[in-house]
């Protein structure tokens, strides 16, 4: 009964929007670095701003995913989140606009971003990407060389990676060629890189088509085939959120696909274990598309600090702020004075990283229009989401793959329903 109120009184204290002057709530999660990076920002602003406390509850990508949703529903939730899911949340977010000394530093720094922030035909300013992301592959360099086997080069297929990969694990003897993070929005730049298309002419979801359905057959037969990690996406249900990074990490797998925020991650677990390179999207029938995206720094509308919320935003949109941040994180700043002034001094002396980076970069010229159009459109979370439960459970023996088709369609459906 006491493990029972305490659990209580914690999540109570998470989801109740700050009533005392001054404090700051900011919900945060970490995909490596940057939780450190932010304790030492935070504590640098509370030193400097005496009648502001933000206080950073550090929490699992799950609790951001699956609770922050109910708790805002519920009118509640913390003063600041950091969260992926940020167009369909956007009701939820606070217009930061009328608290700000400068909004028209936030429109030309932020604003190329500001529509996946917000509701559509809005013009509120609610927030600012922490850091640009763009999904891609990693080839552990020193497992392909021991196998002898070539790294496919420049227009290399899926078919091309996940072959190459298989010789090297067969040949190292490895779990498994590849995994794929188990994330609907993962795989929706090689579904898009085999044609698909998620949105229809009148802006709602289109019926899972022909590249959808190509992409899905390959993940399938490479899950029975054994080629790809089978755990990853079986080894959890519905939408749940799980990365293979550390299968990459231990070498249980010599490719591995999920995007660029992994980049710090690998550099600090992986040390000098073995060379690894970043390899961009392999192509589709249609192209070699990744899916941009990010994570998002937005206030909530619930909160009775708007003053103060808008402050501590202020503070870390800064310009000096935001790149300092991006160079202890070897995040890819999202803010527009930063990106142009170059000159980032990485924080690293990882020789992989550069590289990996700047891999990224080249990468981002190789987005298709259907992928493009994703990050904006308010119904990408439920697309995503119940492709990533309906295709788990075809891997798992649960349903044929045109059963989970329909089912997509069907949760989708719904989703858009209920939202309406």
């Amino acid at each position: 009964m006491k493990n029972t109120m305490i659990a209580l009184a914690l999540g109570a204290s998470l989801m109740g929007t700050t009533a005392l002057a001054g404090d700051v709530r900011l919900m945060w999660y970490s995909d490596g670095v940057e939780g450190e990076v932010m304790k030492d920002l935070v504590a640098r602003f509370n030193a400097e701003n005496p009648g502001i406390n933000v206080i950073l509850d550090e929490v699992a990508y799950k609790v951001v995913q699956e609770q922050l949703q109910i708790q805002l529903e519920a009118g509640s939730g913390p003063d600041i989140a950091r969260v992926t899911n940020i167009k369909t949340l956007a009701p939820h977010w606070l217009d930061l606009t009328p608290h700000l000394s400068d909004a028209e530093y936030w429109r030309t720094n932020f604003g190329a971003h500001a529509d996946w922030m917000r509701e559509d035909g809005s013009d509120a300013i609610t927030g600012f990407m922490t850091q640009l992301t763009l999904t891609g592959g990693y080839a552990n360099a020193t497992l392909f060389e021991q196998a002898g086997v070539a790294l496919p080069g420049e227009g290399a297929t899926w078919d091309d990676w996940v072959n190459a990969a298989d010789q090297v694990a067969k040949s190292q003897g490895t779990a498994a060629a590849f995994a794929i993070d188990r994330s609907g929005h993962r795989i929706s730049g090689p579904n898009v890189s085999y044609g698909a298309n998620y949105i229809g002419a009148d802006g709602l979801p289109a019926p899972v088509d022909d590249g959808t359905k190509a992409f899905a057959a390959k993940l399938v037969a490479w899950v029975e085939g054994g080629q790809m990690l089978r755990d990853t996406w079986v080894a959890a249900s519905g939408s749940t959120y799980r990365a293979a990074a550390d299968d990459f990490i231990n070498a249980a797998i010599p490719f591995y696909y999920s995007g660029s925020w992994q980049i710090a991650n690998l550099s600090t677990k992986i040390g000098d274990g073995f060379d690894w390179v970043a390899t961009g999207s392999p192509c589709g029938t249609a192209g070699c598309s990744g899916l941009a995206g990010g994570a998002a720094l937005v206030a909530v509308k619930y909160t009775q600090n708007a003053p103060e919320v808008a402050k501590v935003m202020e503070y870390f949109a800064r310009e000096d702020i935001v790149k300092e941040f991006s160079e202890r994180t070897l995040f890819l700043p999202a803010h527009a004075g930063v990106a142009a002034a170059g000159g980032m001094n990485w924080q690293t002396e990882d020789k992989n990283v550069g590289a990996a980076l700047d891999a990224y970069v080249a990468a981002a010229g190789d987005i298709l229009p259907g992928a493009g159009a994703l990050p904006a459109w308010k119904w990408a979370t439920p697309y995503y989401g119940a492709l990533v439960n309906r295709i788990s459970q075809v891997m798992a023996g649960e349903l044929t793959l045109d059963d989970a088709y329909a089912r997509i369609d069907q949760d989708i459906t719904e989703a858009v329903a209920a939202a309406q």
